[in-house]
């Protein structure tokens, strides 16, 4: 046996790889500076428009600073999606990028407001799930857009709990903000320290990985400086993925992962889509009925256990089910459902009719999303016991490839729900992309929509989409049936 030469360094930093992170160092430090010159501060005015941001002293200023800086994170960040030098080089990478925005004020949402107040409400004793924020008296109310302020959470108890607690801590608005965005950072944190590891046992490089899931514009904007609460559901989902992946066929390990799952359920209830792929990574080698009924049992153990206990802790019950109802209040061509109803009603407007489509194509694209979802689990199912029966019956199914397409499928389970949902935000494109980083063969065809995705919200939270509502709708439409006629086309040649 010969005897190990010395470690191997890492390969010498490019020029570009440098000049990738200092552009996009300047990218976020612009970012900040149009974030204190007009973000998502609490006495900005709501129901801006571009217009109206452009003639106030310091809109020019503002969407230039906005601009100029998203297409150097953007540009960045693109320039190096094939792969970093290194994992630790882009942990730095990353670290420096957050910086700024984490000193800046939120931007591009004003959720954090609304978190703020539901934590008020379940502080003050009064049941978020049955009372609105301005029923509640929430003393910051001027600060949450006005839509939201009638509702219901939408969110599970464990970020109730989450939310409490940073109003506890925080004391007034400012400290609260400041809890929640710590909240938010360590649940980037938890899935930091994951994807290393996830990337390991999906057989891709970690610095490829970390860097797509970590380094994106829609990271830094949304889930740093806006503190968006899909930064801890992503934390835990892929704490759980890793724990099944590391000790298949354990049933402490899926106890425990089912917990995970169940608390990242509590969190957001997207997150419920990636637990039966969940179950097919952790199982070992044989992929029987009778196998996979018993990990499911112990995996759901562990789910069901969270969600008893995080309600029960909370007082709660399962009220927060029903305000799921209220998220899709918000109707923007940003989401292809609603996008295809619009289109419709524009249609049936030219006809004289009313044909008030959206609600309809939304309900039949749920009922779709439910037929994806169990389409991409069987195929799955399917591949993984064709991989067990080909490998050598002493070796059974290598475990790279199994947890390659257990991953895989949880990540486009994911693509499928932020596709077909009722409602679609910039933020909601980080539920898949941390999977598809890890997953994924190809990059540009999820990386592109997400970099376009990080153009949508000026600084204080304004939606183009909501000022570009007909030729919005009219191109996601005429996209949508592009990509569905070359899919099909794929389809029929092989």
């Amino acid at each position: 046996m010969t005897a190990p030469g010395p470690p191997v360094p890492p390969p010498p930093v490019s020029l570009a790889s440098l000049g990738a992170r200092y552009a996009g160092l300047a990218g976020v430090v612009l970012l900040a500076v149009a974030g204190y010159l007009g973000g998502a501060l609490p006495d900005a005015p709501l129901g801006a428009t571009p217009a109206s941001i452009w003639r106030t002293p310091n809109g020019p200023a503002t969407l230039s600073c906005w601009l100029i800086g998203t297409v150097l994170l953007v540009g960045a960040w693109w320039s190096l999606r094939e792969g970093a030098p290194s994992t630790r080089w882009v942990y730095v990478t990353a670290g420096l990028w957050a910086l700024p925005l984490l000193l800046a004020p939120p931007l591009g949402s004003r959720d954090v407001y609304s978190y703020a107040c539901q934590g008020w409400t379940y502080a003050h004793g009064v049941d978020p799930y049955t009372v609105g924020v301005a029923a509640a008296g929430c003393p910051w109310l001027d600060t949450v857009a006005p839509i939201w302020r009638d509702t219901p959470a939408p969110y599970g108890p464990v970020f109730v709990l989450l939310a409490a607690l940073a109003v506890g801590l925080g004391g007034g608005l400012t400290g609260t903000i400041v809890a929640l965005r710590v909240i938010a950072v360590a649940g980037l944190l938890l899935a930091a320290l994951c994807l290393p590891a996830l990337a390991r046992a999906a057989g891709v490089p970690a610095r490829r990985a970390v860097w797509l899931a970590l380094a994106g514009p829609l990271v830094g904007v949304h889930l740093v400086a806006g503190a968006h609460n899909d930064a801890v559901m992503l934390g835990l989902l892929l704490g759980g993925l890793l724990v099944v992946v590391r000790r298949p066929g354990r049933p402490a390990a899926l106890l425990l992962a089912g917990a995970l799952l169940g608390l990242a359920v509590t969190v957001k209830a997207s997150a419920v889509v990636v637990v039966p792929f969940a179950v097919l990574a952790g199982m070992p080698d044989q992929y029987t009925v009778r196998a996979l009924l018993r990990h499911c049992c112990w995996l759901a153990g562990g789910l069901l256990a969270a969600l008893l206990v995080t309600s029960a802790v909370s007082g709660l019950g399962f009220g927060w089910v029903g305000g799921l109802t209220h998220s899709g209040d918000s109707e923007q061509w940003t989401s292809p459902p609603t996008a295809v109803g619009f289109v419709v009603d524009y249609a049936g407007a030219l006809v004289g009719r009313d044909p008030q489509a959206v609600p309809v194509v939304r309900a039949v694209a749920l009922l779709l999303l439910v037929g994806v979802l169990v389409v991409l689990w069987w195929r799955a199912w399917q591949t993984l016991r064709g991989l067990n029966e080909v490998a050598a019956p002493e070796a059974g199914c290598p475990r790279v490839a199994r947890s390659r397409v257990a991953l895989r499928g949880a990540a486009l389970a994911l693509v499928a729900t932020v596709v077909l949902s009722p409602v679609f935000h910039p933020w909601y494109a980080t539920w898949p992309l941390a999977l598809l980083a890890l997953t994924a063969a190809r990059t540009t065809w999820f990386v592109l929509p997400t970099a376009a995705a990080a153009f949508l919200a000026l600084p204080d939270g304004t939606n183009l989409a909501r000022v570009t509502k007909a030729p919005g709708a009219l191109a996601m439409t005429a996209l949508l049936l592009t990509v569905l006629v070359r899919t099909t086309r794929t389809a029929r040649r092989r």
